[in-house]
């Protein structure tokens, strides 16, 4: 019988009804059936080894058969090994074979996975892998030796296992690295522990220093039994420990189990922070837990080197700003990066930008690989610092005179310090864009500047810089990438940009004060429109409806979802229409109206699929039409929105998150859409046609770079109401089940999504990345770090939010205007709403010569977003 995995990624929001949607986390969660027939029980560790196994037979036949000699006795420091081959011989044969093993690490990697599975075993029964002549290595011949007349069924067999292991390649590494003794850790192992500590939840409130010293320290440690005591409360304190895989209990006299830790938590740092006897008893909660331990003396150490080489500066007796050495940098780097000597861990929001002033360099860049400080100031000073209070410092600066020196060395520093203001403020222009536009206090602040610098010949260039670089026809930096074409030249210095080149943007791309049409329905199911700003108020929502809306009763705005639950809106709350989820709809109705109103008809998606439309398109074409559409979606996102959806900073002037909000919708949507056309097709034979196109669709839009898009279409094909389709699985070709197992490994979500983000690392761009996986690492850094310790900016958790920020510059290429992932195409008219509507009932309009018609489809599809509705279809479908 054929059995999937079944989950489903979940964007979970909560808030306060009305608010703008806050993300708590993004987990992979199972959904639950019912079903008795389906068996979840077999251990997925067993069925890994077995995997194991069996792709290392196939590799050891593929190895004898093609170099027979490979494996041979050998003799060395006076000793025989019988019928063994040497750790580099093993590798170089690995990247002989021509088997897509691009470097001398992946293989390393197969061949640690071989030897943890025991495929594999040094002639001294060491348990890490060696690249050298020196170290030799025996295959269980006993279990891998070939029956009669065996061989490789064919060469996509011996492929499939190398994929294989090669995914499980990095996690082997670096469980190699951690089981080694610290001494003995290479610097690409160093920066592999480094990398990992990243992304554990118990470290995430520690300096990257900190984590780069911890890398060095700690010792891999696992237990294989649940119930083994780690430590008894009254014991020594001797460690510190982080549960990198598994769980335990916690336990203490008296009250019994008081806790549950699971993979990211620690435990043990009490005892070693003040010296005193274990608080608990640690138990292990299930089999086979590993993990990661500080020994006490290394822990005193690091926080010995951590204060060594920390600088707090105090003003009036108070600490107003805390620096710390940067151990990467130092002599290494250029003269020009000598500031980066320092980085800034902690400050008042003034104390923070002196600094930066003081350092920045005059050629300084948002994106500067080296001194991040301007970029990460930018891009997250919203967070801790009104815009206001940002302009009235920076005119301090610009105005204020130096007190020591003599005239001369007074006048080159209050220059040079302009100079820097000035070019401080042209990249926050490029980034900010016209979202600075409406600010009273920014206006008046670069209306200041202009007035003060045209005053100095030696500053007028710069103020022109900015209009200058806005004016080349090439993709702003921060936002939306579109193209600006050049609009004619302007006499006078403007830093913002005229409301002409405002036109000339990206109609795609949704700022707060753009109109859009609001569709509110009443109780009866008709429907009222209005069309408002997207930041209006739900005030201003039910002022505009009033006329219409009558006087019977007071009226409140109330978001209604495909099941019926009902949130009602708070008068305050903003970009309620943008912020609406799939199938979530927006009603005004009277306190008498509300506990008998139910969802719109359309809410609960349609009743009858489109598979004989989807079989007019072809699955590349349709992946096509999706990446182009996804594309104009990804790159309308302002690098901001997704800071301000996560932190929902003090409001800042004509921020709306409306686009990312539209994506993770798109999203949703299109994993919903696959589920519901599979569970809407009734013939098993043309269900099995169409789960095999959207499983083809899955594989062109990785191919074209459409992550965000191929992460839906497998979450829908991986839906539960899916994957119990045994009987639609089986007519399946064996070849495209096997494209599904080979797509399936890029979800595998075990050590932070790995796989996926060393796939990404390798892509160039443009990419469509997985957006719901960026917002969880934006939530991962926002919750496990303060903003404020000890009244002071927590500035390091500003340098990670930034840098998880710039991955959206990177996936959009350069800062010339990126291109489609596939190919550039011309833009796609809209359509009439009722012409876009008819379309989808007839076959004729969308046939593969007409991509008007299949642009305006993918733009409206429909879907059953309701699991239980999905799991009544699928049973109806298959009992």
């Amino acid at each position: 019988m054929h059995l999937f995995r079944s989950s489903s990624y979940e964007i979970r929001l909560e808030g306060e009804g009305g608010s703008l949607p806050r993300i708590q986390g993004i987990r992979w969660t199972p959904l639950l059936d019912t079903e008795s027939s389906l068996d979840y029980g077999h251990s997925l560790t067993q069925a890994s080894s077995d995997r194991i196994w069996r792709a290392g037979k196939l590799l050891y036949i593929h190895l004898t058969s093609t170099r027979p000699g490979l494996i041979r006795d050998h003799k060395h420091h006076l000793r025989h090994h019988r019928q063994c081959c040497s750790g580099r011989e093993l590798v170089d044969w690995l990247l002989s074979t021509g088997l897509a093993l691009q470097t001398r690490s992946q293989a390393i990697g197969i061949c640690q996975v071989l030897v943890d599975g025991g495929v594999l075993t040094h002639v001294k029964q060491e348990w890490h892998f060696q690249d050298k002549d020196t170290q030799f290595y025996r295959f269980a011949e006993l279990e891998l030796s070939p029956d009669p007349g065996a061989g490789l069924r064919d060469a996509e067999e011996l492929l499939e296992a190398l994929a294989f292991l090669a995914q499980l390649g990095p996690d082997a590494l670096l469980t190699m690295a951690l089981r080694k003794p610290p001494s003995q850790r290479t610097e690409d192992e160093l920066e592999l522990i480094f990398e990992e500590l990243l992304h554990i939840k118990a470290v995430a409130h520690l300096s990257r220093s900190v984590k780069r010293e911890l890398a060095s320290v700690l010792m891999f440690e696992s237990h294989q039994r649940a119930g083994t005591v780690l430590f008894s409360q009254g014991d020594k304190g001797t460690s510190w420990y982080i549960i990198w895989k598994g769980s335990v209990n916690v336990v203490t006299h008296g009250k019994g189990l008081v806790a549950t830790l699971h993979e990211g938590d620690d435990f043990g740092q009490l005892a070693l922070v003040n010296d005193a006897p274990r608080a608990a008893t640690i138990i292990l909660r299930e089999d086979n837990c590993h993990f990661l331990r500080v020994d006490k003396q290394d822990f005193n150490r690091i926080l010995k080197d951590v204060e060594a080489n920390t600088m707090r500066l105090k003003e009036h007796g108070k600490v107003v700003l805390v620096l710390q050495k940067n151990l990467q940098g130092g002599s290494n780097q250029p003269a020009t990066a000598r500031s980066s000597r320092y980085l800034v861990m902690a400050g008042t929001p003034e104390k923070i930008l002196e600094h930066l002033l003081e350092f920045m360099r005059l050629d300084g860049t948002l994106y500067d690989p080296v001194d991040t400080l301007l970029g990460d100031f930018l891009l997250t000073y919203t967070v801790f610092m009104p815009t206001s209070q940002l302009c009235r410092a920076l005119l301090h600066h610009f105005c204020a005179e130096p007190m020591e020196g003599s005239e001369q060395d007074k006048a080159t520093y209050s220059l040079h310090k302009r100079r820097k203001i000035l070019r401080l403020v042209s990249q926050w222009v490029l980034l900010y864009g016209r979202l600075l536009q409406g600010d009273r206090s920014t206006t008046a602040l670069l209306q200041n500047l202009a007035d003060l610098a045209s005053r100095d010949p030696r500053l007028g260039g710069m103020v022109q810089e900015p209009a200058q670089e806005r004016r080349r026809p090439r993709a702003l930096e921060n936002g939306d990438g579109s193209v600006s074409p050049q609009p004619k030249a302007q006499s006078s210095v403007t830093w913002l940009g005229s409301q002409e080149e405002a036109i000339l943007s990206s109609t795609c791309a949704l700022r707060a004060q753009d109109k859009v049409p609001y569709e509110i329905y009443r109780a009866d199911h008709s429907c009222l429109v209005t069309v408002l700003p997207i930041n209006a108020s739900v005030r201003d929502v039910l002022r505009s409806l009033a006329p219409r809306l009558g006087r019977d009763g007071e009226h409140i705005l109330v978001k209604v979802n495909s099941a019926g639950d009902k949130v009602g809106l708070q008068l305050d709350a903003v970009g309620v229409f943008t912020a609406l989820g799939l199938n979530e709809r927006l009603f005004a109705v009277s306190m008498e109206e509300l506990s008998s109103l139910t969802p719109h008809p359309e809410q609960l998606g349609p009743q009858v699929g489109s598979s004989e439309t989807l079989n007019l398109i072809s699955s590349k074409d349709l992946a096509s039409h999706l990446t182009d559409y996804d594309w104009n979606l990804f790159k309308s996102i302002h690098q901001v929105e997704m800071l301000h959806y996560i932190t929902r900073p003090p409001k800042f002037h004509d921020v709306t998150t409306a686009n990312l909000e539209r994506v993770m919708r798109r999203f949703n949507e299109l994993q919903y859409w696959v589920a519901t056309e599979l569970c809407l097709c009734n013939e098993v034979g043309r269900r099995a046609q169409l789960l095999r196109k959207f499983i083809k669709l899955a594989a062109h839009l990785k191919e074209q770079k459409n992550l965000n898009s191929f992460f839906a279409v497998m979450f829908g094909v991986s839906n539960t109401a899916v994957s119990r389709l045994a009987r639609t699985w089986e007519k399946l070709p064996h070849k495209i089940r096997k494209l599904h197992a080979v797509l399936e490994r890029m979800l595998d979500p075990s050590w932070n999504h790995r796989v996926y983000r060393l796939a990404v690392a390798k892509l160039s761009p443009p990419i469509i990345p997985f957006v719901p996986l960026l917002l969880k690492d934006m939530t991962f850094i926002h919750e496990g770090n303060h903003t404020l310790a000890e009244n002071l900016i927590n500035f390091e958790k500003m340098h990670m939010m930034a840098k998880t920020l710039r991955v959206l510059q990177r996936c959009r290429g350069h800062a010339h205007a990126p291109l489609s992932p596939l190919r550039t195409r011309s833009q796609h008219r809209s359509e009439d709403p009722k012409a876009v509507r008819m379309s989808t009932c007839s076959e004729q309009s969308l046939s593969v010569r007409s991509p008007v018609s299949t642009w305006a489809y993918l733009q409206h599809l429909r879907a059953i977003d309701s699991q239980k509705e999905l799991l009544r279809l699928s049973r109806d479908l298959e009992p």
